[in-house]
């Protein structure tokens, strides 16, 4: 299969392409032109897209020209690739796109799944539009997975990774009370749930997290254990506000939710690394 994916030098892109080739397929990667747009060009010939470009959402603090930024870098980028791919005469047959748990905003201990609603804040808001850029996509016949993923545990990059100094010093610790739900999945089924819905009539919303998330106190927990370091001293809410800005720092750190992967499940993907000590396990040592 003739794959061509965009952000392919991202944390989740670096390790997506080669498990691709290694899996027999060809990967076109497609970066973007001079003007900074996609290089649609590339799309051309390609059985399926993995779409996973788009402004990191805790790269910087949200500026109101950041957030747009943020807002843009996902809805337009999304919507011309969907249309690009429309109107070929070629079309892939397959349109994975990225998305996030960020979908469900803050939402306590609430059990999550494909078929919950949209919750409120800034990164609600991004999911939804930039779940709905694919429309052309789909109104042509191509199948489209809305792929929302929770943190990725690895040591590679991601948020996760940004901590492992703080932990290795023992500093590491939960954030606020740690009763904030943390839906994650590892980086290998990351890639592996990826692959699976290449090869899967799966469409529609996918959350892509493991099947057991956890509050951010067990998951903290669950570092310091694979890490051998303790984690008994607490992260202040005011830390992350202090590097992210107190709305960021809200909905990428503090927000609660507590996601299942339904749809995954039930198509039958074999998680690799079900529990969170897995995970961390495997990923971070």
């Amino acid at each position: 299969m003739r794959v061509a994916v965009t952000g392919s030098h991202g944390f989740i892109g670096s390790a997506l392409v080669p498990a691709l080739e290694n899996g027999g397929h060809e990967v076109v990667r497609v970066g973007r032109d001079a003007d900074g747009t996609l290089d649609v060009a590339k799309l051309y010939g390609a059985d399926a897209v993995v779409h996973l470009a788009g402004e990191g959402v805790a790269a910087k603090r949200w500026t109101p020209e950041q957030k747009r930024r943020v807002l843009e870098s996902r809805t337009q980028g999304t919507g011309l690739l969907a249309e690009t791919i429309a109107g070929m005469e070629r079309k892939p047959s397959v349109l994975l796109s990225a998305s996030a748990i960020g979908y469900y905003g803050d939402r306590g201990d609430e059990v999550l799944t494909e078929a919950s609603g949209a919750g409120r804040g800034f990164l609600s808001q991004v999911c939804v539009q930039w779940e709905a850029a694919t429309a052309p996509a789909e109104a042509a016949g191509i199948r489209v997975a809305h792929m929302r993923t929770g943190i990725v545990v690895g040591k590679s990059g991601g948020a996760v990774a940004k901590t492992l100094p703080l932990f290795k010093l023992g500093l590491g610790g939960r954030i606020g009370s740690g009763k904030q739900y943390w839906s994650w999945i590892s980086l290998t089924d990351e890639i592996g749930a990826i692959r699976f819905l290449l090869d899967h009539e799966v469409a529609g919303p996918v959350n892509l997290t493991a099947p057991e998330p956890v509050t951010n106190a067990v998951f903290t927990k669950a570092v310091g254990r694979a890490l051998h370091r303790p984690t008994l001293v607490p992260v202040p809410k005011f830390g992350p506000r202090l590097l992210l800005g107190r709305e960021a720092a809200e909905e990428v750190v503090s927000f609660s939710q507590r996601v299942e992967p339904v749809v995954l499940a039930r198509a039958g993907y074999p998680f690799v690394h079900p529990t969170v000590d897995e995970a961390v396990t495997a990923e971070l040592r």
